[in-house]
């Protein structure tokens, strides 16, 4: 006679995934600044100050479009709400309020904790309020709608620049770009420079003081988010002008003792995306204002060409002075 079959031990019951609302109550509400009332209703209050305008910003980050798959949550935590703080930070407005949207795949507690941390350190850091939002099942993705205020009238946009402006673009561009292509092998970095490129591409910093600052100053301005030629296109056609780039002026020397070759450099810096930095407009007359508020913020404001009265063009002086055109394309989703 065969022995008895032992019956397998019974599997230990898993706990059931929380449901929607808790996970919004446990990760994503927290105390606000200066909102009425904000997650848990149907809809949030707001009430904006006397004389102010509203600035409103929606961003979409895609996985395997807008970021690696194994990018760090806490790094794409801090990044999905600091693209959407640098869009107010190019108009001059003061960022308010953010309303989060977010499709997962499945419910990852420890993900999702470390995701949340990263949105609020940026939102802390920028005074920034979570009013809002939504989760769902779906490929992972992860939209804010930002609202921010300023001044009636004080906006900068794309639309004012004029012939003769100086221009200007903050920090360092590139070094993103630099950081994609080194994670996808694309580029050999030393150790040092290598994690500083991709350090600037998981954890941009929004140039919110500087945007503020350049109210009365800029004439026009964007943040770099597709490649500073291809954003700075839409200045040309939005303010009627063309525009003169000095190869000579370019901010490269930071790119270069990342290890990485001048050629590579330079098209990462005119480009790249995912840079965030600001690039502006202002008249010559105001060149000692810009160069003042580059010692006073810390920031380095690089003058990088000039606008001109010829519609859409867009040259690059190189440093024997001669003229070659420009390649003004940049980022675009549907290529």
């Amino acid at each position: 006679m065969p022995p008895a079959k032992r019956s397998a031990p019974p599997s230990a019951p898993q706990a059931p995934s929380p449901s929607e609302f808790a996970l919004i109550r446990r990760h994503f509400t927290r105390p606000t600044r200066h909102t009425d009332l904000a997650v848990g209703d149907d809809a949030a209050l707001l009430c904006v100050q006397p004389g102010m305008q509203l600035a409103v910003s929606t961003d979409m980050l895609v996985s395997g479009t807008h970021f690696l798959a194994d990018t760090d949550p806490e790094d794409l935590g801090w990044k999905t709400l600091a693209v959407n703080v640098s869009d107010l930070a190019a108009m001059g407005a003061a960022p308010r309020w953010a309303f989060l949207a977010l499709a997962l795949p499945r419910v990852d507690e420890d993900w999702i904790a470390a995701f949340a941390r990263g949105l609020f350190a940026c939102a802390d850091a920028h005074g920034v309020d979570l009013a809002g939002g939504d989760t769902t099942r779906g490929p992972l993705t992860l939209s804010v709608t930002i609202l921010g205020e300023l001044p009636q009238g004080e906006a900068i946009t794309r639309a004012g620049g004029k012939a003769g402006d100086d221009l200007w673009v903050s920090g360092q561009p590139g070094m993103a770009a630099l950081g994609l292509a080194a994670l996808r092998d694309q580029a050999r970095l030393s150790p040092a420079g290598r994690a500083g490129c991709i350090a600037a591409l998981q954890r941009p910093q929004p140039r919110v003081a500087l945007g503020l600052a350049l109210r009365g100053v800029a004439t026009a301005m964007l943040d770099v988010s597709d490649g500073l030629l291809g954003d700075l296109g839409h200045i040309l056609e939005c303010s009627g002008t063309g525009a003169i780039i000095d190869i000579a002026t370019l901010p490269m020397d930071a790119l270069l003792e990342t290890g990485a070759d001048e050629a590579l450099a330079q098209r990462c810096l005119l480009g790249g995306g995912d840079d965030y930095e600001l690039l502006f407009s202002a008249p010559a007359s105001r060149r000692a204002k810009v160069e003042a508020l580059s010692a006073r913020l810390g920031l380095a404001l690089h003058r990088i060409g000039e606008l001109t009265s010829e519609p859409g063009t867009l040259w690059l002086r190189e440093r024997d002075g001669r003229l070659v055109p420009g390649t003004r394309s940049g980022y675009d989703h549907f290529a």
